[in-house]
This record gives C-alpha cells, structure tokens and sequence, in this order.
C-alpha cells in the first residue's frame, strides 16, 4: 500500500515548478503503478503549448478555471470544475489559465519517470528503465 500526502511532497524533487504550471508528483513509475499521477496546478492568465508524442494523459480539473485548445481542429473547451480531458490521440494542444489557478489531476500512460523535462515542443522523451539504469536512478 502506497499514502503519501500533498504536504510530503511540498518543497521536495516531486514538486516541478514549470514556469506556468507546478506539478507535484504523487506516483512515477517507481511505484509500480503503470501509470503515474500528478497534482498540476496551471497558474492564471498563463499558456503553455504542449504535446506528449509518448504519452496518454487524462486530466480531470477539481478546482479554478481556464481552457483547452485543440491545435488540430482549433476547437477551444472551457474548463472549470468537474471538467475531464483525455489526450487520447497524443493531441497537439495549448492549456490557458484562466482568472484564478486551475487545479488538475493527471495521470500518464506509459508512467512518467520524475526525470522527465519538456522538449521545444512541450512534450517529455520517452524515459525507458534502461535509460533509468545507465543513469543510477531507482526504476
């Protein structure tokens, strides 16, 4: 059995302040899962450009506001509370803060490794447990 709490990971390696967003990471693919999840808080009035070309992400939104934009059709969806998202197409796609911080629950399919960092096109390489291995660091 795996309990962690948000303030454990407060001010530790698991919490990744990407300039528009901060992502504390409950569950890397250490722990077994097969996926990972993540607590993102995207800050207000920011965009981010993203696209994960190794990766599936759901996101379900439990607090704040923005929107997402669809690169590939243009179709912008607004996001509130209550709302889901699932990148099931390894969509293209632009995430806008809107007047408050927007809270989000994600989870990544294959699990991300906490080493991951985002490339000029706002994706994450594929980390494999051999690349963890060569590095030192616990699969």
């Amino acid at each position: 059995m795996i309990i962690k709490h948000l303030d454990d990971l407060l001010g530790t390696d698991a919490e990744v302040d990407g300039g528009t967003w901060i992502s504390r990471r409950f569950l890397l693919r250490r722990d077994g899962m097969g996926f990972s999840l993540h607590d993102t808080i995207i800050k207000a009035g920011t965009e981010t450009a993203i696209h994960y070309p190794h990766h599936l992400e759901a996101v379900y939104c439990v607090g704040g506001d923005g929107e997402i934009e669809d690169l590939a059709t243009g179709a912008v969806h607004p996001l509130r509370d209550g709302s889901l998202y699932a990148l099931d197409r390894h969509d293209r796609h632009i995430v806008r803060g809107g007047r408050e911080d927007m809270r989000l629950v994600a989870v990544f399919n294959p699990p991300l490794t906490g080493r991951e960092v985002h490339d000029e096109d706002g994706g994450f390489p594929l980390i494999t447990e051999e690349d963890e291995a060569a590095a030192g660091a616990p699969a």
